[in-house]
Formats: C-alpha cells, sequence, structure tokens
C-alpha cells in the first residue's frame, strides 16, 4: 500500500451550481451535504486506503487557497493550480510524471472532487480491487450498476453474465457516450451496462507508456518539465501546459488501449451531484416532497428545493422549483430544468457581469 496513491481532481467551476458556486468557492468546496464539503467527504472516503500524505489535488488558481484551507492535513505542495483547463488527460498526465519521478512504483487512483457515494463500506473494498488489479498491469475503471436507464452518463459495457456481487476485475467490451432514452432502456435491461463513474487506476509507467502511444505531444511537453519541487517548475508549467492537448481520458487512451479491465459496483450510492435537482433528490424532503435546507412556511406547495440562508421563505401554491438565495444573486428556476443553470452563467459571461462569477 506504500506505492499506492490518489489524485482529486477539482478544477471544474459547478456552473450548473449558480449562484452558490462561484469561481472562488466553486461546487467541490460546498458543504451541500453535511458539515463537510464534497472536496472533503471525498478525501473522507478515501482515508481507509489512502492516508492524507499521498493525496494529490489537482485543481485551479480561483479554488487552490480555499482548498488548502479546508484539508489542512493534505500537505500543501500536494495541492497544485493547473495554469489552464485542458481537460482530463493532461492533468492526470502531469500527476502521473510527478508521482512518477518520486517513486517508480507507484500505482495512482483518479477521482471526482464532487461525487456522493452513500455506501463508503462497500466502496472501500471495490478501491482495495481496483488498486490491487492496477499493480497486475492493468489500466482500472470502476462501472456502478446503473439503478435507471440514465441519459446524461456514459457506459462501460462488459462481457454477458457479468456481476457485482465479484468485485472482479473484467474486461471492458466497450465504452458507450450518453444514450438516448430507448438505448438507454435497452443497456438498463441488458444488464452488462453500468455507468463510468470517472474513477480510474493504474500504474503510473502503464499510463504514461500509452501517453507515449496515444498522446504523444502531451506527453513530450510533459516529460520535458524540470523536476517537480525546482524553482523552475512552476515557470515552465504555465508555458507549458496551455499548449497540452486539450481531450478527456476517456477518448486520448481508455478507448483505444488494450489492456483495460473494469471493476462492476453494485449498489454503492454513487450520484455525479450533477445539478440543483440531484441535491434535491440527496436531500431529506416532507411530506409534500419538499427539501428545505432555510426556515420556510409551506402553504400548497410541493417538490420544491429551498436553500436561502438567513431568512425565512415562504411558498404559496408552487411547485418542483428550485430556489437558490445569495446576498448578490437569486435563483428561481423550474427544478426540471435545472441541467441549463449553466448557460445562465454564460449569459452573465457575455454580458461582462464578471461581479457575479
Amino acid at each position: 500500500m506504500s506505492h499506492q496513491y490518489g489524485l482529486i481532481l477539482a478544477g471544474g467551476r459547478g456552473t450548473r451550481f449558480w449562484p452558490l458556486s462561484r469561481r472562488g468557492r466553486a461546487k467541490q468546496v460546498l458543504r451541500l451535504f453535511g458539515e463537510r464539503s464534497l472536496i472533503q467527504q471525498t478525501v473522507d472516503r478515501l482515508r481507509p486506503v489512502l492516508p492524507p500524505e499521498r493525496i494529490w489535488i489537482l485543481t485551479n488558481h480561483h479554488l487552490r487557497e480555499e482548498i488548502v484551507k479546508q484539508l489542512p492535513e493534505v500537505p500543501k505542495r500536494q495541492i497544485l493550480a493547473e495554469p489552464a483547463q485542458r481537460n482530463t488527460a493532461p492533468a492526470i498526465a502531469l500527476a502521473a510524471h510527478i508521482l512518477q519521478s518520486q517513486d517508480p512504483d507507484a500505482v495512482m487512483g483518479v477521482f471526482p472532487a464532487d461525487h456522493v457515494i452513500a455506501r463508503p463500506g462497500e466502496y472501500t473494498k471495490l478501491l482495495r480491487a481496483a488498486f490491487k488489479a492496477a499493480g497486475e498491469g492493468n489500466m482500472v475503471v470502476l462501472g456502478v450498476k446503473p439503478r435507471w436507464a440514465e441519459t446524461g452518463y456514459g457506459y462501460i459495457e462488459f462481457p454477458e453474465g457479468v456481476s457485482a456481487a465479484e468485485r472482479k476485475a473484467r474486461r471492458v467490451v466497450s465504452f458507450r457516450e450518453k444514450p438516448d432514452a430507448p438505448t438507454a432502456e435497452r443497456f438498463l435491461e441488458a444488464g452488462n451496462f453500468y455507468w463510468n463513474a470517472g474513477m480510474f487506476f493504474w500504474k503510473t509507467s502503464v499510463l504514461l507508456d500509452s501517453l507515449r502511444r496515444f498522446l504523444p505531444k502531451t506527453e513530450h511537453l510533459l516529460a520535458a518539465l524540470p523536476p517537480f519541487g525546482s524553482r523552475k517548475f512552476a515557470e515552465k508549467l504555465a508555458v507549458v501546459f496551455p499548449e497540452c492537448d486539450n481531450i478527456s481520458i476517456d477518448y486520448a487512451v481508455l478507448e483505444r488501449a488494450s489492456n483495460v479491465v473494469g471493476i462492476p459496483a453494485g449498489d454503492i450510492g454513487w450520484n455525479d451531484v450533477g445539478s440543483w435537482n440531484a441535491v434535491y433528490e440527496l436531500h431529506k424532503r416532507d411530506a409534500q416532497g419538499n427539501a428545505l435546507r432555510t426556515s420556510s412556511i409551506v402553504e400548497a406547495s410541493t417538490g420544491n428545493y429551498v436553500d436561502a440562508e438567513g431568512k425565512l421563505i415562504a411558498l404559496l401554491g408552487v411547485k418542483d422549483l428550485i430556489i437558490v438565495d445569495t446576498p448578490d444573486a437569486l435563483l428561481v428556476a423550474d427544478r426540471s430544468r435545472a441541467q441549463e443553470v449553466g448557460e445562465l452563467v454564460r449569459r452573465l459571461e457575455k454580458s461582462g457581469r464578471t461581479d457575479l462569477l
């Protein structure tokens, strides 16, 4: 276990969680469920397998200070800010180069910073199985057994007859992009299609070999960086990183490599918390289906989500709304259109309202 490391990807802006999520306090550092933020909960879940001193975090310049403050147990030098957004492949490649230079036997797991897993005990067992399979030279993905026919997730196709109870690495037949509704129904009925949870495991040496083959430009740029910790590292990274390919690790490597296996997971209570509607679904609700995170008076109102700290909210004759109040902005939206909140942020960007971003 001393050669196992975790990389938490925490560079997203969380625009679908506006107005609470801003550049300096994005979704991953918000306390949407309890007293711990999403990134703090991510570190907590990894503790049974990975102590904080073997966890690395990649974020952006807007969030780094807040993440350092929230995670004092993680060494500050291991919380890095990307000079530019270049999707997951360059971010993971950068971390792999750093870890490989420090530990040639390193095995790394890659984890999103902003997901929820309601059954951490089962999750720990999966982590151990995934690290074991990665240590044997495989590139490992984690698949979650679908609970409904979701069209917003990518899918991993396993061989027929796969069982989540096994917790064993199985060959990945194919990766499937976000399907339409009829296709998602077929995936659910087939039983061998699992949600792609965005968690990956591999030896750093194995990943870097694949990058040399499938993403040579990015690999070459990052391989030429000075040693991590040297005075010129940050300066060179600022020049090199924006030149890297803007591509996900799925497209760049996983869908092209031949040594990819998957660990099928049962119901671990996984949710990628992709919108305010997902937050609504995960919170306790009253008899009328309202999720109320503030003092409220409710009359003839159903299916609403309310987050308005410090004030009383009165609901009368309304249904299926998202109401999120902050000192400088108020969001009122139809819950069925929660995925479109990011469009409001884009409109604010176009109008130059940087004060609200």
